[in-house]
């Protein structure tokens, strides 16, 4: 079995530094604010995005021929983190634009198609989504149920997909659809659908337990037209699309993961020191200690493990790299907000308390991109194959 090189250096760039010193400033002093309030309202932060798009921040992975940063896969985890330290919800409305709508489209989108849709989502004038899961194909996209047919020099898209980040306020969203129902996973086309197709309708938005100032809502497509070169690659290349776009993708929920788990552990080392008990602060007892230092550790294992694996995206490995960094960082974030919880105690169920909202966040981190029992089978496939 090959093996990716273990001489890589971690070293960021000046560049790379500056930009992380300069995000994390713009999540405190504009991301922030009205953070808890944005929670309770369900509220989509378009402000904020708006000015996000204007620092580059949500064409991050966009070439530059397009208006993109053109920035590498570590970069773009770094500005993730920061992002996901201050706001989940934020941060993967952020991922999902990036990873899951750009990138495919300026990794497999024709010539036209990129010239007329990837400048407007680079500077965050429009933001994006994805459209693979369905009521009943999530885990297992060769149950779809999506179909497009081919109309002349045009498309027509016909179905619904479930759980869609953004739907309702992004303008563009790369779709999967079955075009050969003989071919099996080589009959999947993936297409770009703009929201003001005729024919496309956003579903009333999903009360979730976490990320509510996230907007997810299902789609419904009843003859949705679109022309023919928003076909992405060829037809029967969608299944291999999606598939190396949730392997890029699963980068951003690691480093999500990962600023989650970080804001966590800062939370239960201020908490600890400041909160009394037996005449001491908390952090004084052992048991507390034990706990922060295994959160710092697990940290430490998961941000470098998302490094690694965002050095080696282009690689032979990169898809089970990704894998291991979403499944590791994804549990590691959920143990530490557990005990980030218990170190807050009673005060930690309550909701005036940031850790509250962490804990409802970051649940859905070892679910979405691909449940952690999937990415144990992904790994387990690339490890075990002859």
């Amino acid at each position: 079995m090959s093996q990716p090189s273990p001489s890589l250096s971690f070293n960021l760039s000046e560049d790379q530094q500056i930009l992380t010193q300069e995000i994390r400033r713009f999540a405190e002093e504009r991301i922030r604010p009205g953070v808890a309030e944005r929670d309770k309202a369900h509220a989509f932060p378009s402000e904020v995005l708006a000015e996000m798009g204007e620092l580059g921040l949500l064409g991050m992975l966009v070439d530059e021929d397009y208006d993109g940063a053109g920035m590498d896969s570590l970069t773009y985890c770094l500005a993730i983190e920061e992002v996901a330290a201050v706001c989940a919800a934020t941060a993967v409305t952020m991922s999902v634009t990036n990873s899951v709508c750009c990138w495919p489209i300026d990794r497999f989108g024709s010539e036209p198609l990129k010239r007329e849709v990837l400048p407007a989502l680079a500077s965050g004038q429009e933001i994006g989504g994805f459209g693979l899961t369905e009521p009943g194909a999530g885990s297992d996209p060769g149950a779809m149920r999506t179909t497009a047919v081919q109309d002349g020099d045009q498309w027509v898209l016909n179905g619904e997909k479930a759980w869609i980040t953004n739907a309702g306020v992004g303008k563009y969203f790369v779709v999967l659809a079955v075009t050969d129902a003989s071919a099996g996973s080589k009959g999947i086309s993936a297409f770009v659908v703009p929201s003001d197709a005729e024919g496309f309708v956003v579903g009333t938005a999903e009360e979730k337990m976490g990320l509510r100032s996230s907007r997810t809502a299902p789609l419904y497509f009843t003859n949705v037209r679109v022309p023919g070169h928003y076909l992405l690659a060829e037809e029967g290349a969608g299944f291999r699309i999606a598939m190396a776009t949730l392997d890029h993708s699963r980068l951003g929920i690691a480093a999500q993961a990962v600023g989650i788990h970080r804001r966590a552990l800062e939370l239960a080392v201020d908490y600890a020191r400041e909160r009394q008990q037996f005449g001491v602060p908390i952090a004084k007892h052992q048991a507390i200690q034990f706990k922060i230092a295994t959160m710092a550790n697990e940290l430490e294992a998961a941000r470098l493990l998302t490094y690694y694996a965002a050095l080696q995206d282009d690689g032979k490995q990169a898809g089970r790299l990704a894998s291991q960094a979403k499944l590791y960082a994804s549990e590691a974030a959920n143990r530490a907000c557990w005990e980030s919880l218990q170190v807050h105690g009673g005060n930690g169920f309550c909701e005036d308390y940031e850790i509250a909202r962490l804990y409802r966040d970051v649940r859905v981190t070892t679910i979405y991109e691909g449940t952690s029992e999937m990415q144990r089978m992904v790994i387990a496939r690339h490890l075990l194959r002859g």
